[in-house]
């Protein structure tokens, strides 16, 4: 029973992950529409790019508040927070008379992704056993695909309508999630690390027996409440509550190293190009816009076939060979893009070789398939490595990486696209074999461990872990009573 509570949490919260590529993925339909067009005008490089950066700039202030927020509020409320934004935002997005507008309703949405982004993995690392804490924690990218896919389809079926409907639809439709979330979240367990962390004992024990009891397991839980609360304890005993103490402590240093880079490698991909100006780059080879969006629909259904599959042999091959493979897949997709566009989509040679060109589109959808592991464990990784005492704020800071590079990819990108076309992705094939070799020489492996375990690949281990030695955590426990660290604690020997 627990096992399916905590894998429903994981699911209803992954709505979060369905808007955060909903909204990412109808921008690219959004603003080829030819009603769109008509109403507002044809938008140059410079406010095609304000358009789509508004959101990435809101999705990094929001990533900033929930370092504060998630400890504040507690991962349920800012979730729920996170949901009420979105709606308000998709709405004010709809209904939009200007640019302006438009362009605030994205930036109002982003922030609520930002939260979400952030938080999601978070707290479903901290509900999830470790068997199965990646793939919990992975679902926010599986339903990002889903909202990519819903995103690219209802812009492609609506590119058939010829009034306003043809961009307002898809721009309303997400209004319903949020407000979903919003409302859902309040019937969820609270992490009971975070309630633990708030000295909110009772509580925690009875969170974790809803999420991870079965009716024959009491003894498993109860060395694992062990487990929490003493690595929590003696976390706070050396705790630095300062923002420095990331830096100045080295293990935390290292820990926020590896959560903003495996972030930035990720956005380094080249994949934010390819989905946000999918239509832009097809016309590149002389493909018209219902054909672009037609071609970027499929490549997003077989996105969740891939991220399933991903899903599914993230807990048996681990995190760090996927993501080697991946990114190494990447960038040889991405050079064979390159190299075929050095020779086909120059000058008058642009649709001279239609073999050609259908290779380039195959390419991409190639390339979707080598990201998935790299658009999962992106998101898994920095939320599984922090101790609760800095989680939310390591969390919230890899994310906003992530969101910062998002952001200047967006800007530089349509203008890159125009200056330079397809050679613009040298650039990236370079990154992801840089990528891949940094995963391989920097990157501990944490399949198998418990949040409070990842402390032995870090060198920072406080205390003996009760679910691999439960006689010796016991030990340590009556060390520490007799120097009256848990003179606070409830006793539960």
């Amino acid at each position: 029973m627990g096992k399916a509570v905590t894998i429903g949490s994981g699911l209803f919260l992954a709505i979060g992950g369905f808007l955060f590529g909903y909204d990412s993925g109808i921008v690219t339909s959004t603003i080829g529409q030819p009603e769109f067009i008509s109403y507002f005008g044809a938008p140059d490089a410079s406010t095609e790019g304000g358009i789509v950066s508004s959101f990435t700039g809101g999705a990094i202030l929001g990533a900033l508040s929930v370092s504060w927020l998630a400890d504040v509020l507690g991962r349920k409320k800012t979730i729920a927070l996170g949901g009420a934004i979105s709606a308000f935002g998709c709405a004010l997005q709809a209904g939009a008379a200007t640019v302006a507008m438009l362009i605030a309703g994205r930036l109002i949405a982003g922030i609520a992704v930002g939260i979400l982004s952030a938080l999601v993995p978070m707290y479903c690392s901290e509900i999830a056993e470790a068997s199965y804490r990646g793939a919990l924690s992975g679902l926010l990218q599986f339903m990002l695909s889903w909202g990519y896919f819903a995103a690219q389809w209802i812009g492609y079926g609506c590119n058939y309508s010829s009034s306003s409907f043809q961009w307002r639809f898809p721009l309303a439709f997400q209004v319903v999630p949020g407000l979903f979330l919003a409302i859902g979240t309040w019937f969820l367990q609270e992490s009971p690390r975070w309630l633990m962390e708030k000295d909110r004992h009772d509580e925690a024990r009875a969170a974790l027996i809803k999420l991870h009891g079965n009716g024959s397991n009491d003894e498993y839980l109860e060395l694992e409440f062990a487990e929490i609360r003493d690595t929590i304890i003696a976390e706070k005993t050396v705790a630095v509550k300062s923002w420095s103490g990331l830096v100045k402590k080295a293990s935390w240093r290292k820990r926020l190293i590896l959560g903003c880079g495996i972030q930035a490698w990720g956005q380094l991909s080249g994949i934010n190009v390819i989905n946000y100006y999918g239509v832009s780059i097809y016309k590149l080879l002389g493909i018209d816009t219902r054909t672009s969006l037609m071609i970027i629909g499929i490549s997003g259904s077989l996105s969740i076939v891939y991220c399933a599959f991903g899903l599914y042999f993230l807990e048996r091959l681990g995190r760090i060979k996927p993501m080697i493979f991946s990114a190494t897949g990447c960038g040889l997709a991405l050079l064979v893009n390159a190299v075929l566009s050095q020779y086909y989509v120059v000058g008058d040679e642009k649709s001279s070789n239609a073999n050609a060109l259908r290779a380039m589109v195959a390419m991409n959808l190639v390339f979707s398939f080598f990201f998935t592991f790299t658009g999962i464990i992106t998101w898994v990784y920095p939320a599984e490595i922090f101790p609760i005492e800095i989680r939310a704020r390591g969390n919230s800071i890899s994310t906003l990486m992530n969101w910062c590079i998002g952001l200047l990819i967006g800007q530089t990108a349509p203008l890159a696209l125009d200056k330079i076309g397809f050679k613009f992705f040298y650039l990236f094939v370079v990154l992801n074999f840089l990528a891949a070799a940094s995963y391989w020489i920097f990157f501990p492996e944490t399949k198998g461990k418990t949040l409070e375990q990842m402390d032995e690949l870090f060198g920072d281990q406080l205390v003996p872990h009760a679910l691999e030695d439960p006689a010796g955590a016991e030990a340590a426990r009556v060390a520490m009573k007799e120097k009256d660290l848990y003179a606070h604690e409830e006793d539960v020997s």
